[in-house]
C-alpha cells in the first residue's frame, strides 16, 4: 500500500468518525502582537445555525476566515464538511459557500451574469448552473431584478443576490458574516425567513456572525460568545439567558460605582453586577444589576443602596433579560462597543 493510498484512507475515516459538521481544536491566530484567536473550540453539528457574537475586534471574522481557508492558523486545528482546513482546503472550499459582511460584486453585470460567473468558477455544468439559477432566483424573489446591473439593487436586493450566490454550489456548509448588517426591518426579515427554510428544508449548516441580538435569538440553535479572541459562553439562547435569572435591573445615576458595585455583588438575590470598570465620578454610567428574585420587591432597596454608598440614581428600569444581557454580562461591553 503507498503512503499516498494510507493518507487517503485514514482521511476518509476521519470524515467517517466525525459528525460535526464544523469542528475546532485550539485554532490560534496572530497579527504581529495582536492575538485575534486565542484557543478557539467549536462543535456544529449538522443542519444548526450556530450564531458567534462578539464586539468589534474579538475575533469573529478570523475565526471564520480560518474556517473558510482564507486566513492559515498558527496553531490548532479544524474540518469543515470533515475536511482538515490546511491540509484539504481545496475540498473544504468545494463544500462550503460565503458570503461576506461587505459585498463584492461588479456593478456593472447584471445578478444573472453574477451568478453565472460564479458557476462557472466552481465547475459546475452549464445546464446545472442554469436550472440552479431558476431555482435560487426564485427562492430569493429577484425574479424581475435578475437581468438588470446590479448598480440598480437596493442594499436588500444585493444581500439576497449574495446569498443565492452562495448556495449555487450547493454547499454543505454556509457562512454568513453579517448577513442583514444595514438592511431595513423588512429585509431583514426575509433573509431571516430564506435561512430558516435552508435549515429546515435542506438541512444546511450555517455558521453566521452578526450584531443583532434578535436576529440570533430568532435563528441560531446555538449561540457562541467570543471575547478576545476566546470563547467565553456558549449554548442555546434560551439556557444562556435562563442562567441569568429573573429580572435585570438597570440603574442610571452619576458617582463613584466600585462601593455600590461591591456592595451588591454581597446580595444574596443578585445574580450578577455589570458597570463600567472605570469611570469618573461625574460621568452618567449605568450598573446592571441580574437579579434572583421579581424585580418588584428589589427596587427600593437597591435605591436605598445607592445612595448609601454615594451613587446619585438618575433614573431605574426593569426588563426580561435578554441575550443582550447575556453579552454584557460575559463581555462587559454593548454590542456595538
Amino acid at each position: 500500500m503507498t503512503i499516498a493510498l494510507e493518507r487517503e484512507i485514514a482521511q476518509s475515516l476521519r470524515r467517517a468518525e466525525q459528525s460535526a459538521m464544523i469542528e475546532a481544536l485550539g485554532l490560534e491566530k496572530s497579527f504581529g502582537k495582536v492575538k485575534a484567536v486565542d484557543g478557539v473550540n467549536l462543535r456544529i453539528e449538522p443542519g444548526q445555525i450556530y450564531a458567534l457574537l462578539g464586539p468589534n475586534g474579538a475575533g469573529k471574522t478570523t475565526t471564520i476566515n480560518m474556517l473558510t481557508t482564507l486566513v492559515t492558523p498558527d496553531s490548532g486545528s479544524a474540518w469543515v464538511a470533515g475536511f482538515e482546513i490546511v491540509r484539504e482546503a481545496a475540498q473544504v472550499r468545494r463544500h462550503i459557500g460565503v458570503t461576506f459582511q461587505e459585498t463584492v460584486m461588479d456593478k456593472n453585470l447584471s445578478g444573472r451574469v453574477l451568478l453565472d460567473i460564479h458557476g462557472r468558477l466552481y465547475k459546475v455544468p452549464k445546464a446545472e448552473i442554469k436550472a440552479r439559477t431558476a431555482e435560487l432566483v426564485a427562492l430569493v424573489e429577484l425574479e424581475e431584478a435578475i437581468d438588470r446591473p446590479v448598480k440598480t439593487y437596493s442594499g436588500g436586493m444585493k444581500r439576497r443576490l449574495e446569498l443565492a450566490r452562495g448556495l449555487l454550489t450547493r454547499p454543505a456548509v454556509l457562512f454568513l458574516d453579517e448577513p442583514t448588517l444595514g438592511l431595513d426591518p423588512h429585509n431583514r426579515e426575509r433573509i431571516w425567513e430564506y435561512l430558516a427554510y435552508l435549515k429546515q428544508e435542506k438541512g444546511l449548516t450555517l455558521l453566521l456572525t452578526t450584531h443583532y441580538m434578535d436576529e440570533a435569538e430568532k435563528l441560531a440553535d446555538r449561540v457562541g460568545i467570543i471575547n478576545e479572541g476566546k470563547i467565553v459562553i456558549e449554548g442555546s439562547p434560551a439556557e444562556l439567558v435562563g442562567a441569568l435569572g429573573a429580572d435585570v435591573v438597570s440603574i442610571t445615576g452619576i458617582g463613584d460605582n466600585a462601593p455600590l458595585i461591591a456592595a451588591l455583588q454581597s446580595l444574596e438575590w443578585v445574580a450578577f453586577v455589570n458597570g463600567p470598570e472605570a469611570q469618573t465620578a461625574e460621568a452618567e454610567q449605568v450598573i446592571q444589576v441580574g437579579l434572583k428574585i421579581e424585580a418588584g420587591r428589589s427596587l427600593k432597596p437597591l435605591v436605598e443602596l445607592a445612595e448609601q454608598h454615594g451613587f446619585k440614581v438618575a433614573d431605574i428600569s426593569i426588563k426580561r433579560p435578554g441575550l443582550s444581557e447575556v453579552f454584557f454580562k460575559h463581555t462587559g461591553r454593548r454590542l456595538r462597543d
